[in-house]
């Protein structure tokens, strides 16, 4: 029969000699201690790791519903940006031609003499290759009449090619030195308008080749 023990007879410092009840005792005690330690110490940490993943989770569900949306709508897509590019094509072959662009000229040219304006300077700058057109600046100084200019604007829109004319640092003026405005009184329009042609095959290449050269070019700078 086992004898009865009392707490303040053990000797912490002689656990041996303790009775076999006060060694289970203290044994289970220890044991929920170092279990609650662990907890505390081990699956409390793996709990918040849990959740910080659980979290991510969620995330890349989230972003990977949106990319999955994007793929569904990315062959939709691709066929709209064929067909964009194909009527931007039609609508560029519509631009006169390299070999055109002389002949297009002259034609402005005279279609303001023909509208009564006098050309008094109508100077071609050297051309400016983009990246699928060219562009071809000219200076002017045309002198006339309102209805003039408007005969000239109709004329050129009824040439054969469609012209595109785009004004920049443009002054219209009253030619009279003193400025005045008078009913019939001529008008100075001076200043600098682009016309624009498409490039052809050949070109197109060498603007693709410059175009990569320079995009090799900024990624080795970037390094």
């Amino acid at each position: 029969m086992s004898k009865k023990f009392n707490a303040k007879d053990l000797d912490f410092n002689n656990i041996g000699n303790w009775p076999r009840n006060a060694k289970m005792v203290f044994c289970v005690i220890l044991a929920l201690l170092i279990m609650g330690l662990a907890y505390l110490l081990v699956i409390s940490g793996q709990r918040d790791e849990l959740a910080v993943l659980e979290g991510k989770e969620v995330t890349l569900r989230e972003s990977f519903e949106k990319e999955q949306a994007r793929a569904v709508n990315l062959e939709p897509l691709k066929q709209q940006l064929a067909q964009m590019e194909q009527v931007l094509q039609q609508m560029l072959r519509q631009l006169p031609s390299k070999t055109e662009m002389p002949d297009l000229i002259i034609d402005v040219s005279q279609t303001a003499l023909s509208s009564g304006l006098n050309n008094e300077l109508f100077q071609p700058g050297p051309e400016s290759l983009k990246e699928f057109y060219a562009e071809k600046p000219i200076a002017l100084r045309l002198v006339g009449g309102y209805h003039q200019f408007g005969a000239f604007v109709s004329g050129v829109a009824s040439l054969p090619r469609v012209v595109i004319l785009t004004m920049h640092d443009i002054n219209l003026k009253p030619k009279d030195p003193k400025g005045v405005i008078t009913a019939g009184g001529a008008l100075e329009l001076a200043g600098t308008v682009k016309t624009y042609r498409y490039l052809d095959d050949t070109e197109l290449e060498e603007q693709e080749k410059l175009a990569a050269d320079a995009a090799k070019a900024a990624k080795k700078g970037g390094k």
